[in-house]
């Protein structure tokens, strides 16, 4: 085969990100505030570190104000809770982003709750989830199904009517982007660590998305030619940066496949952001209706 289509990621982030500039200088040149993103981390993980200077990066680039709160890794779930009652309260926080994974005696399903479903812009409130399951358009989709969703739409990738097989059922990609390809009316295969024969899955998928994080676990051998492969996985190898897939062997039956880095991973920021600006865009316009004199 011809050299597949490399779906860049990191080049339609940049043009979406100038976008969401653009629309928020407007907004805020008509006399509004500016959008604000409240970022939690709890503890000192370094992947979880440089993954919130990232976000807190792309915030300050398209002109959303974030506001970092940094505990200490022995925070008890009930003191979590309450700096996200008190982000919760806040006018000016439009967005709330407590980075996972949290440390183990943290209950993340009472932390996940307790986030207003208004201000949830990862997605993962079961308010956020429910909305997705109704294919309601006023909820938030988590960010890394919502940037896969705009990638493929991007490049023109038709998913009406493809077998897509999704590698990993995680809270964070797998089940949420599961339900988010069949609103796109695919036909949708989850596996996960209990499925007993991934190659005879993987090898019938016309998309295969990969979540796993376990570096070189989709090797040429598993895919059919033609296949479209998003690589969502990250992993570190020998001071390298790999994903699921290897890369070199599946590239030469594929028509499409992300590159790792440059993929996913900007796309999942730049659906954090578009979330920030969904959010921030509600809740000036439900102030202004609130406000407005009979």
């Amino acid at each position: 085969m011809s050299e597949p289509l490399l779906l860049d990621g990191k080049t339609l982030s940049q043009k979406i990100r100038e976008e969401i500039k653009g629309e928020i200088e407007k907004l805020v040149g008509a006399g509004n505030r500016r959008p604000g993103l409240a970022v939690v981390l709890v503890g000192d993980d370094p992947a979880s570190e440089v993954y919130v200077k990232n976000k807190i990066k792309a915030c300050q680039k398209v002109g959303i104000e974030s506001f970092f709160y940094k505990l200490d890794k022995n925070i008890l779930t009930e003191e979590l809770l309450d700096v996200i009652a008190d982000l919760n309260s806040r006018e000016e926080v439009d967005g709330i982003l407590v980075q996972l994974p949290l440390p183990p005696q943290i209950d993340q399903g009472e932390v996940v709750l307790a986030i207003s479903p208004e201000k949830d812009v990862d997605g993962f409130h079961p308010q956020n989830m429910g909305r997705l399951v109704a294919q309601r358009e006023d909820g938030f989709i988590p960010c890394t199904p919502l940037g896969i969703d705009l990638l493929l739409k991007h490049y023109g990738i038709e998913l009406k009517g493809k077998d897509v097989v999704i590698v990993g059922a995680g809270f964070i990609v797998g089940r949420p982007l599961s339900l988010l390809m069949l609103w796109r009316n695919a036909t949708v295969t989850v596996c996960h660590i209990h499925t007993k024969d991934l190659r005879k899955f993987t090898s019938q998928a016309d998309i295969l998305v990969s979540a796993t994080g376990v570096p070189g676990l989709i090797k040429g051998d598993m895919v059919k030619e033609g296949v479209v492969v998003v690589d969502v996985g990250i992993s570190k190898v020998d001071g390298r940066i790999v994903g699921d897939v290897v890369f070199e062997e599946v590239k030469e039956k594929a028509s499409a496949i992300t590159p790792v880095p440059g993929g996913v991973g900007p796309m999942t920021v730049t659906g954090l952001l578009l979330n920030t600006l969904k959010a921030y865009k509600k809740r000036i316009k439900a102030h202004s209706t609130s406000t407005m004199k009979p």
